[in-house]
């Protein structure tokens, strides 16, 4: 087993001593529906990249919960976000991604709205007396494009995405998000762990050392280089000098300085990893990003949905490098879900209770004290009644 790096506590931010998180609160019926009310209805939440809806009618599709929405490109070039829902009966409008020709028509009963959200047209209108079409149109969602993403908002007023993500932005700035393209469709995985177990995991890096041997082998932990503004912790891992044993990781290591020239010298050494309060991971590497999403999908249980993207580059060893980052990434994914799947099956003995926290583990008591603040009941050591 790998032995655990000392870890450098005057770089580590001072926090009073925390305990983790009571068993309960990882598969219960009521917090799942308040988490998603209260946490991540008013949170940012990424809908789609700019360059998946590229023409007027294009349109990707999001689900968060009971809740749809729909990312769609107007005629006057404008990203606009509305709920997915026809405002006749409620039938979901659209699904995945794709091209709407004209107009977004309901599959339903045809009711029909033109990509400003209007509604324009109704099938027998005449059996809707007194019907306001003005008062009809499609619900619009709060959205904001940085980055290249679009994010999107169902509820209350958070901080615009760029004050949230202004600390970053000059260190983000040569990847140059804006110009790149899916290299993969959205795929969606789902683990049979709570979205908080699951989040947990990427808040932390404590576990690296041990839970992945392969970035370990490659990489310093990110938590020797942190960064952090209120709700975004960044660390950075650092290509190791020693080569890796292993064909696939060592060479990556021997190719990405050479292959990813559009980016500075000291920029092809490392990997980034921005998790972003309360649900979202963005990984950033020399050769490509992903971001993913941790979706509740019920109680115990999640779905990652993920994504990667990269500059347009047909260069046979970019497609190399992308390949071997890739398989590693592949590895290094099923060892969290499997360290997960550890997790969710160990809270469910009667015999655990909550453990210290490590100093190194900062970003997920942040995650907890926001899950607190919101929901004040997640600290007691049983569900109260009305919770069972």
């Amino acid at each position: 087993m790998a032995s655990v790096p000392a870890f450098d506590t005057a770089r580590a931010p001072v926090v009073p001593s925390r305990r983790a998180l009571p068993a309960w609160v990882y598969n219960n019926a009521e917090m799942h529906r308040l988490e998603i009310d209260r946490i991540l209805r008013p949170s940012w939440q990424i809908g789609c990249h700019v360059s998946q809806v590229p023409r007027t009618g294009d349109f990707v599709t999001f689900d968060l919960g009971p809740d749809s929405i729909v990312v769609l490109r107007d005629r006057d070039g404008q990203i606009r976000a509305f709920h997915n829902v026809c405002r006749h009966r409620g039938a979901r409008l659209l699904d995945g991604s794709g091209h709407c020709a004209g107009t977004v028509v309901c599959p339903y009963h045809g009711w029909t709205y033109g990509y400003d959200g209007r509604l324009i047209g109704v099938p027998a209108k005449e059996s809707f007396p007194g019907l306001d079409r003005a008062g009809h149109g499609l619900k619009p969602v709060r959205c904001e494009v940085l980055l290249g993403f679009v994010f999107v908002c169902l509820t209350g007023e958070p901080a615009p995405v760029r004050e949230q993500w202004a600390p970053f932005l000059d260190e983000l700035a040569p990847y140059r998000f804006e110009d790149m393209v899916p290299l993969t469709p959205v795929s969606y995985e789902e683990w049979d762990v709570d979205w908080k177990v699951a989040m947990d995991n990427y808040l932390e890096s404590y576990h690296v050392p041990v839970g992945h041997p392969g970035l370990n082998r490659m990489f310093t932990p990110d938590y020797d280089d942190q960064k952090g503004s209120r709700g975004i912790a960044r660390g950075t891992s650092w290509l190791r000098e020693q080569p890796s044993p292993r064909w696939s990781e060592r060479h990556y290591q021997a190719l990405v300085g050479a292959t990813a020239t559009h980016l500075p010298a000291e920029y092809r050494r490392c990997w980034r990893f921005y998790s972003v309060l309360p649900n979202l991971g963005v990984d950033v590497y020399p050769e490509l990003m992903d971001f993913f999403q941790v979706l509740p999908r019920a109680p115990g249980k999640c779905v990652i949905r993920y994504a990667i993207f990269g500059l347009p580059d047909e260069r046979r060893e970019m497609r190399v490098l992308r390949g071997l980052s890739n398989r590693i990434n592949d590895s290094v994914n099923e060892e969290d879900r499997q360290l997960c799947l550890r997790v969710q099956r160990g809270l469910a003995s009667p015999s655990y209770t909550p453990g210290p926290l490590s100093n190194i583990e900062t970003w997920m008591t942040e995650f907890h004290e926001l899950l607190e603040r919101q929901i004040p009941e997640i600290r007691l050591p049983a569900p109260p009644s009305r919770f069972v």
